[in-house]
């Protein structure tokens, strides 16, 4: 076993000995929290040494847990901030009011229980979480907003014991882990139900409501849906910013702020946070209106958020989104036909386990597409994308690299046309 020295070297031992499903997909994914439960023992139970708001769902809850993590910030808490995937640097994952933990940090910790992390061989997911609690309670945050992997139920994460938890919405997502119908995905998020813990749910669906009623009441757990609290209503788009008036129903009242992230999906997101806010302000925490506002207002540079509907350059116009089930493209797309542009010109690319058709088939015809793949072993061929899009009726060219099909679409685009890049979180990392 020979020690490290340096951060690349920890990096490395991370990502290439420790199973990442970034990487490798559902091998990587453990079904019991035995590795958790064990890492955490060993390490003191570091999580216990802080409040924390939990939060999952399929599509929203990186937005929602940035937001809220903002708003803490703003209130002066001292916030911990837990998210996944990252986009640029693994350091993203970890945060303490926005700042990401530092390169000595992350080598301490590796060098510290690297003989553990040999003989236990967890996740990489596993031991990011670990790593997570263990910086937050040596950095001594007082609340910690933590954002689950994959599920809920078998997550990670779900080691912890909330004071309040939050679940934005239920997509049809990591299904050959997860479960094929919303019902058995929304089984699993509510696996972060504890007991007597308030829960705040982004989104009333007829297939999974009963689901959670049927968990809160065993877990006698208070329920809240965001929507018959909270109305966020859009009143000017703008193309890095929009307008938003928040009602509430109880004591916040009405509000309108400059959030700077636009696309009409961020509205969903609002009424979650702010109804989660409202719960945290019952529960204790000193919050008003002028603090939920600063904070939403300053999510970017409070807290680092990156590629949600955000632009990369203008003339010609560039965005880019993570947006990559279909839930998630539904949206980019009904905001895409929003956009007023002369020529679009979408670079795509996937990761090789999502429903491809289903995708493919929300995608507009008339867009000119430029297809590729992310430098991973999970992302799906992009000759094989690109006969696949074809059944459907969508036509462009293959790149074998992100940036080479990033280049041509700036090549072919006139200062009028919009370039849009996504399909996977990783094909907007690189294109970052």
């Amino acid at each position: 076993m020979h020690s490290m020295t340096t951060y690349t070297e920890a990096i490395d031992f991370l990502m290439t000995r420790l199973p990442m499903y970034q990487r490798s997909g559902a091998m990587a994914y453990k079904n019991n929290l035995d590795n958790s439960l064990a890492l955490d023992a060993h390490m003191g139970h570091p999580h216990r040494k802080f409040k924390i708001i939990h939060v999952a769902g399929t599509n929203g809850k990186g937005s929602v847990s940035h937001m809220l993590a903002a708003v803490l910030q703003k209130a002066g808490w001292r916030t911990g901030l837990y998210t996944s995937p990252h986009l640029r640097d693994f350091r993203e994952r970890i945060r303490i009011n926005g700042a990401c933990i530092p390169e000595a940090e992350v080598l301490r910790f590796v060098v510290n229980h690297e003989a553990l992390l040999q003989k236990m061989s967890p996740s990489f997911f596993e031991m990011t979480v670990a790593m997570a609690f263990d910086h937050f309670a040596r950095e001594k945050v007082e609340v910690a907003v933590v954002e689950t992997g994959l599920g809920g139920r078998l997550d990670s994460t779900n080691i912890v014991h909330p004071v309040l938890s939050v679940i934005t919405n239920i997509g049809l997502d990591h299904t050959a882990l997860l479960g094929d119908t919303l019902e058995q995905i929304a089984l699993e998020k509510a696996g972060i139900i504890k007991s007597q813990v308030p829960v705040v749910l982004g989104r009333k669906q007829a297939a999974t409501r009963g689901v959670f009623e049927q968990k809160a009441l065993e877990q006698h757990a208070p329920l809240i849906w965001a929507e018959d609290e909270v109305l966020a209503l859009s009143l000017e788009q703008h193309l890095r910013w929009q307008k938003v008036q928040v009602t509430c129903k109880s004591q916040s009242g009405e509000f309108t702020c400059r959030l700077p992230l636009p696309g009409d999906y961020q509205l969903e997101n609002v009424q979650t946070v702010v109804a989660a806010l409202d719960e945290l302000q019952r529960l204790g925490f000193p919050l008003n209106e002028e603090v939920v506002r600063e904070g939403l207002e300053g999510v970017l540079a409070l807290t680092g958020l990156l590629g949600r509907w955000q632009v990369l350059s203008e003339k010609p116009l560039v965005i880019c989104d993570t947006g990559h089930n279909e839930d998630g493209v539904k949206w980019v797309v009904r905001q895409l036909l929003k956009s007023s542009c002369e020529k679009l010109h979408v670079v795509w690319g996937m990761v090789g386990d999502k429903d491809l058709r289903g995708i493919l088939q929300l995608l507009p015809a008339h867009a000119v597409y430029y297809f590729t793949q992310a430098a991973l072993p999970r992302s799906l061929d992009a000759g094989k994308l690109q006969a696949q899009a074809l059944l459907q009726g969508l036509q462009g060219q293959v790149y074998p690299s992100v940036a080479e099909a990033v280049a041509a679409a700036k090549k072919n685009a006139g200062d009028n046309d919009l370039i849009f890049i996504g399909g996977s979180t990783f094909v907007v990392a690189e294109a970052l």
